[in-house]
């Protein structure tokens, strides 16, 4: 049995890809702890620098498998609840990783699989990839945090339009919408989002950490709680070996070299 989760290196870049290619990858329980278990061990690994979220054949990850949403109406609401839970504890995984987590989607983000792709800190997607909330279709209403997620972007009458219709939205579509940071040819978001990656493993690390957490909160914050959490990291970052190293290198007129100071 093929395992629900493959993992593989890629130098400091951790890629997982989804591997339920019978149901489109589509979700499963395996599923979330595997990827909450390997989001904590990139955490505190300094090896690894960045991590990529992706799907096996063809498919970024087609939402819930309806065949076992199905059995829920037999189950109390507590224990529903309880299992929806498993889907929100993957969203907080991803969005607390210290390390920056982007998704590679191709084909079909549905569901689930569109707040899977959206918690992430960066999103590359082939212009061929198709992105939906389409639960009212089914009778079901979004998770996962995909109103949450598509309200940072878009008017609260188009995204009520989206879930109420369950309209398939194009990746160029996204794109438009500031939700896409890079829009490739079909079978390239791997390789774009691999390229990415490896950019941000040149980076300081800890500033690394502490510019996602920055970004994290900027939607919520008002200016006056944002101008304090800068000056916070701010303050910190200023006498770090990291600044060291990286004024050092621009006032000498060379590549400033953090990977030494990586887990230092």
């Amino acid at each position: 049995m093929n395992p629900a989760l493959v993992t593989r290196r890629e130098g400091a870049v951790l890629v997982l890809s989804n591997n339920n290619q019978a149901a489109r990858n589509a979700l499963s329980p395996e599923y979330y702890h595997a990827v909450m278990e390997a989001l904590r061990a990139a955490g505190t690994d300094a090896s690894v620098a960045a991590v990529i979220l992706t799907g096996e054949g063809g498919h970024f990850c087609a939402g819930g498998d309806l065949n076992q949403l199905a059995t829920r109406r037999e189950m109390p609401l507590a224990e529903r609840r309880l299992r929806l839970e498993d889907l929100n504890h993957l969203m907080r995984a991803i969005r607390d990783c210290p390390k920056p987590v982007i998704a590679a989607v191709e084909g079909a983000a549905a569901g689930a699989g569109l707040s899977l792709a959206m918690a992430c800190d960066m999103l590359v997607a082939a212009r061929s990839a198709v992105f939906s909330v389409a639960y009212v279709k089914v009778g079901l209403t979004p998770d996962g945090g995909a109103t949450s997620f598509l309200a940072e972007f878009m008017s609260r009458q188009l995204l009520t339009e989206l879930c109420l219709t369950g309209e398939r939205i194009s990746g160029e579509r996204m794109h438009a919408h500031g939700c896409i940071n890079r829009l490739t040819e079909p079978g390239q978001a791997l390789a774009q989002a691999l390229e990415l990656a490896r950019q941000l493993a040149q980076g300081p690390e800890v500033a690394t950490t502490r510019i996602k957490a920055l970004c994290r909160v900027a939607h919520n914050h008002s200016l006056e709680q944002q101008l304090a959490l800068e000056a916070d990291h701010m303050v910190e970052a200023q006498g770090s070996e990291e600044s060291r190293e990286g004024i050092a290198a621009f006032l000498e007129k060379r590549a400033p070299d953090f990977a030494r100071l990586r887990g230092a």
